[in-house]
């Protein structure tokens, strides 16, 4: 069975070492303090390890089962789920006002990913459930927040969101689902959704769908679509369950991964509805809800390598093959261990310096989001710019991490004994949903860059800019760190340069190289990440504090990540350049 253990002392570095998020003068944050932290990771790290991880092998072998209209969730998922509850996790960084803890978001970040690290198809249940949260907390009514969120806050009540029909997927404005007005202000509902996570299940008393659909008056395009929620049970006045909605599940989808959650097909029959947020205005309240979705699923990517990479490392350190070239380091056996291999090393090393780096830029951004909820603008259109960043890049990049430590484990890895497999299959997904990474990148060249008068990205450049006039004294630090980022941000601006030079001339020229300039921005972001790692740690070596060991393998890992991955910039900066020619040569015959 597959082994995990939460990363606290990584994290511990990240929020306190580097971050200093107690001293950051955020609401909530003076109270972040690191015996708070580490206490708070430490439970999460123990109900994930005890409690979860041994779940998610039976999750993903029994999968969910629809009987007679209802969903019944693997074995042991309910009891976890009332374990979850019961420690006030789903309610970490809620709102006080309707029964949150009022941490700040940085904490239910941290916190999920040791979550979905142990148990990514679990986790899901609560983490739609957050999304609807924010859609509901930012845009609805004080009647709609008083009815639904205390319950969703504690998870009595989960939540969806209902987007995808069988033939409008990333085109909304294709999407057929129909809102007929009613004379007491209410909606019917009527149509079919595919894909929804978390659909149905057997463990909340009341399943809140937030459902997109066209309301009479409001057009063709996505400009036209309404939101609107539309619970399980209809709620009566008192907060009592009521009637049963017309709403049911058609149908729990077969899937490659993520078996123990249940992605289902939604019918709505009818089904009463409440609109949420303004009429015709459903996209802007949708993505609030999408938004944080798309940094969850980027943790996911990550979150699932972190728990891949665990595992290929003790299997490596166990699994005797061959001997060093070196010499024998283990002469008393019949081979050395995998460990010894340069090979397996760079392997690896590949995981983990992505891994530190991913953490970094994950928690990094949580922090902005923070920033951006006490008011400060820059915040806001910094998060904004690097959400698909985080989304597409980490998802491609982690789904790699866990078909590397698969590799590890050589024909072991391919079959189901050690669980490699389901780490491979259940990332896969993160690559697709909540926008594929090729979604991801065109809205980052096509609307990203160019928001605000470009202001987002040209401040990013400054603060890099910045860090490195900062730190350029730092002669420990210049040669193996400063320098190749600095180059990196080059390569960064030379690609948006040539975007603004050629895309305007035809626009084929952005949206051909968009792929490579989300990765070119993810490896320049995970540099960025990485310095200020290494500024942290070599501070701490310089003052004689901290443990030297973790803080040097810090460095060592930072240096092999600056020298072996961060180079790949240049080669993205000239796929960019070669424009869309080469992408458009042929004829749709042709291929």
């Amino acid at each position: 069975m597959p082994i995990y253990n939460a990363p606290v002392r990584d994290m511990q570095f990240i929020l306190h070492d580097v971050l200093d998020v107690s001293a950051s003068g955020l609401p909530g944050h003076d109270e972040l303090d690191r015996d708070f932290t580490e206490a708070v990771l430490d439970a999460a790290g123990k109900l994930a390890t005890d409690v979860l991880t041994p779940l998610n092998t039976v999750g993903d072998h029994d999968g969910c089962v629809l009987e007679n209209g209802v969903v019944r969730t693997p074995k042991g998922f309910k009891e976890a789920f009332d374990q979850m509850k019961e420690g006030g996790w789903t309610a970490l960084d809620c709102d006080p006002e309707y029964g949150g803890q009022g941490m700040p978001y940085l904490m239910g970040l941290a916190t999920g990913e040791i979550f979905v690290s142990a148990n990514m198809a679990f986790n899901m249940y609560q983490g739609l459930t957050h999304g609807a949260y924010s859609a509901i907390h930012t845009h609805g009514t004080e009647e709609q927040k008083q009815t639904y969120l205390p319950k969703m806050v504690t998870c009595d009540w989960t939540g969806t969101m209902n987007l995808t029909e069988p033939h409008a997927g990333t085109d909304l404005g294709m999407l057929r689902t129909k809102a007929e007005p009613q004379d007491d202000g209410s909606y019917l509902i009527t149509g079919q959704k595919i894909f929804i996570s978390a659909g149905d299940h057997d463990m909340a008393d009341n399943v809140i769908h937030l459902v997109l659909a066209k309301a009479p008056g409001g057009g063709e395009s996505t400009k036209g679509i309404s939101l609107f929620i539309v619970p399980k049970f209809l709620v009566n006045e008192d907060g009592s369950l009521g009637d049963r909605n017309a709403v049911s599940v058609g149908n729990i989808e077969e899937k490659m991964g993520i078996h123990g959650n249940s992605t289902c097909v939604m019918n709505y029959d009818g089904a009463k509805g409440w609109l949420l947020g303004d009429l015709h205005k459903g996209m802007r309240a949708m993505f609030t809800m999408m938004n944080e979705a798309r940094l969850g699923v980027g943790l996911q990517g990550y979150a699932i390598g972190e728990a891949a990479y665990q595992n290929a490392v003790a299997y490596a350190k166990d699994r005797l093959q061959g001997r060093a070239v070196t010499g024998a380091e283990n002469p008393k056996g019949p081979a050395d261990p995998l460990i010894v291999h340069p090979d397996i090393r760079r392997n690896l090393m590949d995981q983990k310096s992505f891994l530190e780096g991913a953490r970094m830029l994950a928690f990094w951004g949580a922090h902005q989001i923070d920033r951006a909820h006490a008011g400060q603008a820059d915040a806001e259109g910094l998060i904004s710019l690097l959400t698909p960043v985080i989304k597409g890049f980490l998802t491609d990049k982690g789904f790699d991490t866990a078909v590397n430590a698969q590799q590890v484990f050589g024909g072991h890895g391919y079959i189901e004994e050690h669980g490699m497999s389901q780490f491979v299959r259940d990332a896969r997904i993160t690559m697709i949903y909540e926008g594929a990474n090729g979604v991801q990148a065109l809205d980052l060249v096509g609307r990203k860059l160019a928001a605000d008068g470009g202001k987002p990205v040209m401040a990013f450049f400054e603060t890099v800019k910045s860090f490195i006039k900062e730190n350029e004294g730092n002669e420990a630090l210049k040669a193996d760190f400063l320098d190749p980022l600095k180059a990196a941000s080059k390569d960064l601006q030379a690609a948006a340069m040539f975007f603004m030079q050629n895309g305007m001339k035809n626009p084929n020229h952005a949206l051909a190289g968009s792929y490579d300039f989300m990765h070119l921005f993810g490896h320049t972001v995970l540099g960025f990440m990485w310095a200020q790692m290494a500024v942290a740690a070599q501070k701490q070596l310089d003052e004689g504090k901290g443990d030297a060991t973790f803080l040097n393998t810090k460095l060592a890992t930072g240096r092999y990540y600056m020298k072996r991955q961060l180079p790949a910039t240049a080669a993205h900066l000239a796929r960019i350049e070669s424009g869309a020619d080469p992408v458009m040569a042929l004829d749709a015959e042709q291929f």
